[in-house]
């Protein structure tokens, strides 16, 4: 549950507890708990670090033990935990840190084991002190249903350094804000590059697939934004591709690292984009990512020791290369279970392979 499950204000009796909206949750919070953990499932709520959340009820700033006790009492598992409204304890890192290691300790405290998802929109270089108090964390603004665009209320270039996070924030901005940032996240403690926009209307079929690929092989937490009860089979089948989702659950816990940037050029030698390549280990073999910011399709030549330098080590190695976003049977269409085709079996270090990777897609 996001935003504005409160009630309009916190129980008047000390320790004043959260009040759930009694119009909105009759029942109130445990027994929704109860029924959504009867059917196999887990359960989040939402506060801010701050004395009102986004949404301007109350927030948790002050009362990190008593929430924290609460949220045990209703059984909650996922805390996502906002920066609103921070009465200006932000500005540098200890600042923050020590705001947002009240929740964290209060958490602890409570002995039941509730994920717990920082969103402080990588203020004061969240990645250096977050992965010792959280789970999660965000590293920009919010993200908006675009591809590229540029928008002034998400400013900055970088997320290093950023002074304004923002929002409005487009896929491929927050993908080149995490590149230099994947080196901090393992097992245990992860970038979050936002929820996931797949199905909102907004982008392509080959830019969503771009986006659910990226985030699952950066192994940013996957939570769906769309209605998954109004969505079309082609989001379906996209959201639901088994490899990618094997790949973001891979307990070496290795996110992708971009290690090669090539311009690309129209036939008037105009650069109208990028291909990035992105490599990584996991517990058996090895994940790659080539995406092209282009709206043109690019082809590309490759042996695998030029895609993922760790195979010159293994010189003598054979590999399998299945394209994940290719379709098993071409005749059955873009269909849930119908990803993955293999590019070569038996494969060296050294073997050439041909890629074309559609404008705006990532192979």
């Amino acid at each position: 549950m996001d935003d504005c499950w409160h009630a309009s204000e916190r129980s008047p009796h000390k320790p004043h507890p959260p009040v759930a909206d009694p119009e909105r949750f009759p029942d109130g919070i445990k027994a929704l708990s109860d029924k959504i953990h009867a059917m196999g499932l887990k359960i989040g709520i939402y506060s801010s670090a701050g004395t009102m959340t986004c949404g301007r009820r109350f927030g948790s700033l002050g009362y990190e033990e008593i929430d924290a006790k609460t949220y045990k009492e209703w059984d909650i598992d996922y805390l996502k935990y906002d920066n609103c409204y921070n009465e200006g304890q932000a500005g540098y890192d200890l600042i923050s840190y020590d705001r947002y290691a009240k929740m964290s300790r209060a958490l602890s405290d409570t002995g039941r084991p509730i994920v717990y998802a920082m969103c402080n929109w990588g203020e004061d270089g969240t990645w250096n002190w977050a992965p010792t108090i959280a789970h999660s964390w965000r590293i920009s603004g919010d993200i908006t249903d675009v591809y590229d665009g540029f928008d002034d209320r998400c400013p900055c270039e970088s997320a290093i350094n950023c002074k304004l996070p923002g929002f409005h924030c487009s896929m491929m901005r927050i993908l080149d804000f995490a590149a230099p940032l994947v080196q901090k996240a393992g097992p245990g403690h992860w970038n979050d590059l936002d929820m996931l926009e797949v199905g909102n209307g907004g982008m392509t079929t080959a830019e969503y697939q771009t986006h659910f690929a990226m985030w699952a092989v950066i192994k940013s937490p996957l939570i769906l934004g769309n209605d998954p009860m109004n969505m079309d089979a082609v989001t379906k089948a996209i959201i639901t591709n088994k490899w990618l989702i094997d790949i973001n659950q891979d307990l070496q816990g290795e996110p992708v690292v971009r290690i090669r940037k090539t311009l690309v050029k129209n036939p008037h030698g105009e650069t109208i984009g990028v291909a990035q390549i992105w490599a990584g280990g996991l517990v058996q073999g090895a994940v790659v990512a080539i995406v092209n910011s282009s709206p043109d399709k690019y082809t590309t030549n490759y042996t695998l020791q030029d895609v993922y330098p760790s195979a010159k080590k293994l010189s003598r190695a054979k590999y399998e290369v299945i394209d994940l976003w290719a379709l098993t049977d071409p005749s059955k269409g873009v269909v849930e279970g119908n990803w993955g085709r293999s590019l070569g079996k038996a494969l060296s270090s050294a073997s050439y392979l041909s890629v074309e990777v559609p404008g705006h897609g990532t192979t």
